[in-house]
């Protein structure tokens, strides 16, 4: 009886240990059951006895342990020592890392007043509403960390969670639901509107109420295009039962938009709901032609290497921004840039601080960010960088993936997803601020960039091995590099731009010095 006791008792904080490990990852059982049969396709167990073995029911196999030590970096008897160590084993809590600045007095914030103040403001700084309305549904994808399970749900009761869908199943689909195709040719124009350069631009598709579907021509020989554009359309007749005007889909043309007709100085509720419904229609089509659970799966199997659309003919563009709404870990950002320094899509699900915004341009952003660095960069081949970003006193730790691509009108581009290294570190017990600042050292003594420290390497490996995710190993094994959003304030040891005068104090200040010193 003691004996079995001991087995019993053995169990329950073996089990609590997993279970423990598991959410602190924000892994599901299914989650980690697929990651185990990755590793070991004979010990890999089933869904119901990974719950079995967390409830303390079952004893998992010498082997099984041995998988599970692997996904989570620890060693097997870690998890036979039978101490609960708070700081190890409570899952760290889930938070945004998009925070809002709290304004005083908040009376000049209520609703009223700022119905009354946006218009104005709109109008003065020349921004239109459909820009506005974009960044007030990026602030709203970051705040919700790209999650909408609604819309999710809503793709899931058309497409059945079957996945890939081959551009045949697409059409089919939409024939279920009383579409009517019809194509046309129309080839790419140059367009120059508010970029420096001119731009081929081309219309892919739109919309006809109640039922039309008008697709280019040329999407034929862009499959993973043409079931975007599909997707997008259907969503239109689910979400909105096809009804009233929306936004043709288009690529290349103004940097700042897509709306077809000229814009106006003053805001309008038609930019709001257009805005909204094109967002709406954009992430359904995502969630269609790659559900969630399937999806979340097929990364993992690639350790999310974002240039694997081409497998399942989707675009690196739609797996890339998929990555955030899927993945369990949920600090991303990506970028969608266009050169000099125009920002189509920005996502910052890590509240990253952007080097440039996607209204209007600097004129002094960070040259160091991997999507600058990739924008003037000869090679074509993915790149992955680890970054130390300051700004003032503020130090963070990301790592992204960026590749080349191209628009369907032509255009280079370059796409880039990263995450942010802090929560996963500390989610280890391990000081975010101390690895940071040991690679900030070795930076700085490379003029700005250089190799990552033997002990941040080892970490940082490890963590790409617990998240999964190749290209974290394959940047601490490249080195770092120190930026920052604005060049004219670089934090490096040896300032980017050479040798900088001190900045002097304004006028005023000096007058009230005086002053008072007097």
């Amino acid at each position: 009886m003691p004996r079995q006791q001991g087995l019993r008792r053995k169990a329950h904080f073996l089990g609590t240990k997993i279970k423990s490990l598991r959410k602190r990852n924000n892994l599901t059982l299914e989650d980690l059951s697929v990651r185990c049969v990755q590793l070991d396709a004979e010990a890999g167990p089933s869904v119901s006895y990974l719950s079995m073995i967390e409830n303390g029911k079952r004893v998992p196999s010498a082997r099984l342990l041995r998988v599970i030590a692997d996904i989570f970096q620890k060693q097997v008897p870690w998890f036979y020592d039978e101490t609960l160590d708070d700081s190890a084993i409570d899952p760290a809590p889930a938070k945004s890392a998009v925070t809002g600045l709290p304004l005083e007095p908040r009376f000049l914030f209520t609703e009223n007043l700022l119905q009354l103040a946006i218009p104005e403001l709109l109008a003065q700084t020349g921004t239109t509403g459909r820009q506005f309305a974009h960044l007030l549904i990026r602030a709203h994808q970051e705040s919700s960390q790209n999650r909408f399970p609604d819309i999710e749900r809503a793709a899931e009761s058309i497409g059945r969670k079957q996945f890939p869908l081959g551009v045949e199943d697409v059409f089919a689909l939409a024939a279920n639901l009383g579409l009517e195709i019809h194509w046309f040719d129309k080839s790419p124009f140059m367009d120059r509107r508010d970029t420096e350069t001119p731009l081929n631009t081309i219309v892919r598709s739109f919309f006809d109420a109640p039922n039309k579907i008008y697709l280019n021509n040329a999407l034929r020989e862009m499959p993973s295009r043409l079931k975007f554009d599909l997707a997008n359309h259907i969503a239109h007749m689910v979400l909105h039962d096809g009804d009233g005007a929306r936004t043709p889909r288009v690529s290349g043309g103004p940097a700042t938009g897509r709306r077809h007709d000229a814009d106006s100085p003053n805001i309008h509720a038609q930019d709001i709901l257009f805005a909204w419904r094109d967002f709406e229609c954009s992430y359904f089509a995502a969630a269609l032609l790659a559900p969630k659970t399937p999806f979340r799966q097929f990364l993992a199997r690639h350790a999310y290497a974002i240039d694997i659309g081409d497998k399942i003919e989707l675009t690196t563009s739609l797996v890339m921004r998929r990555m955030s709404s899927v993945s369990p870990y949920p600090h991303w950002h990506y970028f969608d840039a266009y050169a000099p320094g125009n920002l189509r899509a920005v996502y910052r699900g890590n509240g990253i601080p952007l080097p440039w915004g996607n209204m209007t341009m600097v004129t002094d952003p960070c040259q160091h960010w991997a999507v600058f660095r990739m924008l003037n960069a000869h090679s074509k081949a993915p790149s992955s960088q680890i970054s130390v970003l300051r700004n003032g006193d503020d130090k963070r730790l990301y790592c992204c993936r960026s590749i080349h691509s191209k628009d369907a009108a032509g255009n280079p581009h370059v796409l880039c997803a990263g995450i942010d290294l802090a929560p996963a570190l500390r989610a280890q017990n391990i000081e975010p601020l101390d690895v940071i600042d040991a690679i900030e050292q070795s930076c700085n003594a490379g003029g700005g960039s250089g190799p990552v420290p033997d002990e941040a390497q080892k970490q940082l490996q490890s963590i790409a091995k617990i998240l999964n995710i190749g290209w974290i190993a394959e940047g601490s094994s490249r080195g770092a590099t120190i930026i920052c959003p604005r060049s004219s304030s670089c934090p490096r040891e040896k300032h980017c731009l050479g040798e900088q005068q001190p900045k002097l104090k304004p006028q005023i200040d000096k007058i009230r010095e005086s002053v008072l010193t007097s």
